[in-house]
């Protein structure tokens, strides 16, 4: 079994209108690491019906050079909004666009999130790092959400902090088990596989 260790900080002093949250999950894989990270860059469409808080995935873009991909997914969650942040949030808070940058030879993934709501105000990006083992893979995903308040321009000014607000607390709820899930996703695929395709 893989194990999951996960941190989550939220900062709302670095200045007036802004928070930001350090994105920190470990999980461990018992797979090979070049295995895990093929699976992960590759197979993302396969392991989708491995993830249940995750409808669909639609590819926008691949391109390869060298031992570098880099990646453009849609990605459309399930789940529903909490009944109090209904009155703000909508059906599009539930899908993003990721870009990824793979790097092959040092097994890396540059990762960075845009939000389908509330776009100009929400940041997020970070990096992923595949661990060789004894016991397999280790992910290491680190990064950080950013929240500017200022930005939202969907709702008078005298709104925006509100807003900001329960946009930060659903993000930040949904962000770092999205990465968990990811990672045991990818787990449960990995291990439906005929032994032949996983040595």
């Amino acid at each position: 079994m893989g194990g999951v260790a996960l941190i989550g900080s939220l900062d709302n002093s670095l200045e007036f209108g802004t928070a930001f949250m350090i994105i920190s999950t470990r999980v461990t894989i018992p797979f090979p690491r070049s295995l895990v990270y093929a699976t992960y860059r590759d197979r993302l469409m396969e392991v989708v019906p491995y993830m249940p808080n995750i409808r669909q995935v639609v590819a926008k873009s691949r391109v390869q050079a060298g031992a570098q991909t880099e990646t453009m997914n849609e990605w459309h969650g399930g789940g529903d909004i909490p009944a109090a942040a209904r009155a703000i949030l909508n059906e599009s808070m539930l899908s993003w666009t990721e870009s990824a940058i793979w790097n092959e030879t040092d097994f890396t993934t540059h990762w960075r999130i845009k939000t389908h709501a509330y776009t100009n105000a929400v940041s997020c990006n970070g990096l992923n790092r595949f661990l060789e083992t004894r016991d397999g893979t280790i992910i290491e995903s680190n990064g950080e959400l950013k929240i500017d308040s200022r930005q939202i321009k969907e709702v008078p000014s005298f709104l925006a902090g509100m807003v900001g607000g329960v946009v930060e607390d659903f993000l930040g709820k949904k962000i770092e088990p999205n990465l968990v899930q990811m990672s045991e996703g990818v787990r449960h695929y990995l291990e439906h596989q005929p032994s032949s395709t996983v040595s």
